[in-house]
């Protein structure tokens, strides 16, 4: 006789915009019978705190030591400022609590480190929350992976007074930062790059090119202060284009037929086959917020890997620090005032 799924207690620390929509999916999974429960809210503001906990029905706390203390969870969100996430993630997983931390993994790579030798010194299922690795079309397209080379990636928002305390790539450009690493699994050889601070005293715009030692080649734009929203991953591998749209979570495949006749008379992309793939069983694309924390607790359950593990949110963040470090010589060489 098989036997039911142990129940997970879970805490979201952080009631700000990102603790309460994990807050929020953590209530639903539970309404929706799935063996987790939502069983506390913790911010340094009691006021918000109490107004999320309210919402979702459930206990409140106004610290974390408030938490540990209470002794009654098993895995947490962490959805603080990122200059937060070392201590409040150490605290947790000192007191044997599995984390999902939010992107990026830390402010510092020695802060990224100390994570990941925390995790692995106390055994804890340790996560970051790197959505687009959940987005279903995202995940549609690993399986068609070969050896990518050349990838367009755009990403593209209106301003909003939020996460300001980081600069656009490691608030929006590490979603593909990571993606991009996933995909093309080789080590980063070259950086180029430029950025430059338009509303904030940090980067709000920048343009990347990573070289891979495979020979792969992205090119990556981010900005936080565009008129429109665009969220778009292009790249080409052998007689393949692939386009994938993060927002529609859509994958549109292009191939050169592999049977390699001519043209049919008058039909000039008639070598050209256009495939859109399935992405979701029942025709609706699941909520990648909904699809990342039911991996999480997946993990917790069976104690296997995250994933995206604090290895490779470790990894999205050298990468995305050498960036920043790039841009600050470019801007140095062109004589701009020294960014933040």
């Amino acid at each position: 006789m098989t036997l039911p799924p142990t129940r997970i207690d879970v805490a979201v620390v952080g009631a700000g915009a990102f603790g309460r929509n994990h807050a929020r999916v953590y209530h639903e999974l539970e309404q929706q019978g799935e063996p987790v429960h939502l069983a506390a809210i913790v911010d340094a503001d009691p006021a918000r705190a109490d107004a999320v906990a309210r919402e979702f029905n459930t206990r409140a706390f106004g610290s974390l030591d408030q938490l540990v203390t209470w002794n009654e969870i098993q895995a947490a969100s962490v959805a603080v400022p990122t200059r937060d996430h070392l201590c409040v993630a150490r605290a947790l997983i000192e007191a044997g609590i599995d984390v999902l931390v939010e992107k990026p993994i830390a402010s510092t790579l020695a802060e990224a480190n100390e994570l990941v030798q925390l995790a692995a010194q106390h055994r804890r299922i340790a996560q970051v929350g790197h959505l687009e690795r959940f987005n279903a079309a995202v995940r549609a397209t690993y399986p068609l992976l070969n050896h990518p080379l050349f990838f367009e990636v755009h990403r593209m928002s209106v301003f909003t007074p939020r996460s300001l305390d980081v600069d656009v790539v490691l608030d929006l450009m590490i979603h593909d930062i990571d993606i991009v690493l996933s995909f093309v699994n080789s080590p980063v050889e070259h950086i180029h790059a430029v950025g430059l601070p338009v509303l904030t005293d940090k980067v709000d715009i920048a343009n990347v090119r990573l070289e891979f030692a495979s020979g792969c080649v992205a090119n990556l734009t981010a900005s936080r202060v565009s008129t429109e929203r665009v969220r778009k991953v292009r790249f080409f591998q052998p007689h393949q284009y692939l386009s994938i749209d993060y927002g529609r979570q859509d994958l549109l495949v292009f191939t050169v037929n592999p049977s390699g006749t001519n043209p049919v008379p008058g039909q000039p992309d008639s070598m050209i086959q256009v495939a859109k793939p399935v992405i979701s069983a029942g025709g609706t694309a699941e909520e990648p917020l909904r699809a990342e924390l039911r991996a999480f607790l997946s993990a917790v359950r069976t104690r296997s890997k995250p994933v995206v593990s604090f290895e490779d949110g470790r990894n999205a963040l050298a990468v995305a620090l050498d960036i920043l470090s790039a841009i600050q010589k470019h801007s140095q060489r062109i004589q701009l005032p020294s960014l933040q």
